[in-house]
């Protein structure tokens, strides 16, 4: 197994102890948590770099390293709503995208087509990041000066989340009529 792809599997590690942490009782829980998540968001575009860099691309790690992103986003998501910071309906409509567009990727799959990220959807990515970090941190620094910067993130990452969700099916709209052909 090369560097990349151990690399992604700490991400999926640390996603138990991001959880195990935010949930526990320990003293500074939320930041110690923050912190975990912070490391685990990194690893994604660390693990890709290597891999691109060192030429080891490998089909587990096409595999794995989306699953990790998509795990690590839902169960920081789920345990916001949880602790009362979002509500239920944006993490649907959030984790609902993610499971299209992954059963839109495994229809290209079967067809051997290879869907590539796009932009927007490396935009969505970050602004989730942004936004999960702002409410995990109590919209540390911006409660200082009243600006609910968390909010306004979620409500941004939820616009970046649709319009790359749509503008992922239309710009592959072939992958759905493979059995068309």
């Amino acid at each position: 197994m090369n560097l990349a792809n151990r690399i992604t599997l700490l991400r999926v590690l640390l996603i138990p102890i991001f959880m195990i942490v935010l949930f526990g009782d320990l003293p500074n829980n939320r930041y110690i948590a923050t912190f975990i998540f912070i490391v685990a968001s990194a690893t994604d575009g660390l693990d890709g770099y290597i891999a691109r860099s060192r030429n080891q691309i490998t089909t587990f790690g096409k595999f794995i390293d989306p699953l990790a992103d998509k795990l690590l986003i839902s169960a920081a998501l789920i345990s916001l709503v949880e602790l009362g910071k979002l509500p239920s309906w944006i993490v649907i409509l959030i984790i609902g995208r993610e499971f299209t567009i992954t059963g839109f990727r495994i229809i290209a799959a079967t067809a051997n087509i290879t869907i590539a990220a796009s932009p927007l959807g490396k935009i969505k990515t970050v602004t989730q990041i942004i936004a999960i970090l702002l409410l995990l941190l109590d919209n540390y620094p911006f409660r200082l000066v009243d600006i609910p910067m968390d909010i306004i993130m979620v409500y941004i990452s939820l616009i970046f989340t649709i319009v790359s969700g749509i503008d992922y099916i239309y710009r592959n709209r072939e992958v759905l009529q493979i059995d068309d052909r």
